[in-house]
């Protein structure tokens, strides 16, 4: 996306009126973004839904001046973000109609081909939360998914630190720019997500940790996966909303049920009673009910089918390749302990049996 059509998106987003489904109608019927501000407003007018208090704004200084700012920040900053209609993308999102037009991003995420899960809960995590928690991250892993949450207290920054003590990819999604951290303590826990995972935001660097942004930033954990996993709440709580946003969705919803008396599964328990999750007792029960176990089978057939025509070498890189995703020529030699000359030439052995493929800047990936 080139300098102008960045600006505009970010015009529109900062237009008060216009939200991110109004934002999509609008670049669809024009055809780019530069183009909304680029055709009259009596044109625009005339877009089913479209009338002159949304518009209003639309083409005052300010939004531009604005945007102009927030690029600048980018671009200093060199902040990666994606277009809704770009590939890399989240593509789960691509289905939700309120998506962001706009995500930026840090980290090293890669999504491609790979099952996604969210893990939402209470802040005040207690010790049942906590084990299942970890127990199930533990139990899952082999399935190499990656696990969305959101950063805070309790339950997301219990499951995402269980993620990157198994080495699974976790994202977690801001309720604020990429310029600061919220809440604070999760500093030093930053690096490790940034290593293998990342975050997602759609708000800007001038955008503050406010109440609205953590509700309103809930739809991209239930948007982004496959399915939502509560493990504790309250009657009330934002895991909820979450929960709600991933069944408008038509995804599924899992809750880890607890007694009757225990305020931090009242939620749970109400969402299994009135058929609004499933619920789940163990990894087992996601894996079973997403259909996973029969998806790993035709894994594990088409992996032993694949090892016939692989040296042990061979197949030390190609589960690496598997396991963490492309990966630059030196950084395979040092993690699978081989000389860099050893993986250069069994890297063009395995391209040629057509079982990984050369990227630019001397990377490969396993196919």
């Amino acid at each position: 996306m080139d300098e102008n059509e960045l600006i505009s998106v970010l015009r529109l987003q900062h237009v008060p009126n216009i939200g991110d489904v109004t934002a999509k109608k609008l670049i669809s019927y024009c055809g780019s973004p530069a183009a909304v501000f680029a055709d009259k407003r009596q044109r625009l007018l005339k877009i089913d839904g479209i009338g002159s208090y949304t518009l209003s704004g639309l083409y005052d200084a300010q939004h531009r001046e604005a945007a102009e700012a927030e690029y600048e920040y980018i671009e200093k900053n060199q902040i990666e973000y994606t277009y809704f209609l770009d590939a890399r993308h989240p593509e789960y999102l691509k289905h939700c109609s309120d998506s962001p037009v706009l995500l930026f991003q840090r980290g090293n995420i890669e999504l491609t081909g790979r099952k996604i899960i969210s893990v939402v809960g209470t802040r005040q995590i207690t010790s049942y939360g906590r084990a299942f928690c970890e127990k199930f991250i533990e139990d899952i892993a082999p399935l190499n998914p990656i696990i969305v949450s959101g950063f805070a207290y309790g339950v997301d920054i219990t499951v995402q630190r269980a993620a990157v003590k198994h080495g699974l990819q976790t994202i977690g999604c801001l309720a604020h720019g990429l310029n600061q951290i919220y809440p604070k303590a999760h500093a030093k826990y930053i690096r490790d997500v940034e290593k293998n995972g990342g975050f997602y935001t759609e708000f800007w660097s001038t955008s503050q940790p406010e109440r609205e942004h953590f509700l309103k930033r809930n739809r991209i954990i239930a948007g982004m996966s496959e399915a939502t996993v509560v493990v504790e709440s309250a009657e009330r709580g934002g895991s909820l909303v979450t929960a709600d946003i991933a069944n408008s969705y038509d995804r599924d919803v899992f809750a880890v049920p607890g007694r009757t008396h225990d305020k931090y599964s009242v939620g749970c328990n109400n969402l299994i009673k009135r058929h609004r999750a499933h619920m789940m007792t163990s990894a087992a029960d996601l894996v079973y009910l997403l259909n996973w176990d029969v998806e790993e089978k035709k894994n594990q057939n088409a992996q032993q089918q694949l090892f016939v025509g692989l040296d042990d070498t061979e197949r030390a890189i190609h589960d690496y390749l598997l396991r963490d995703g492309k990966q630059l020529l030196d950084t395979i030699a040092l993690e699978c302990r081989l000389p860099v000359f050893k993986v250069s030439s069994t890297l063009l052995n395995m391209e040629i049996k057509g079982v990984v493929r050369p990227l630019p800047g001397k990377m490969f990936e396993a196919v």
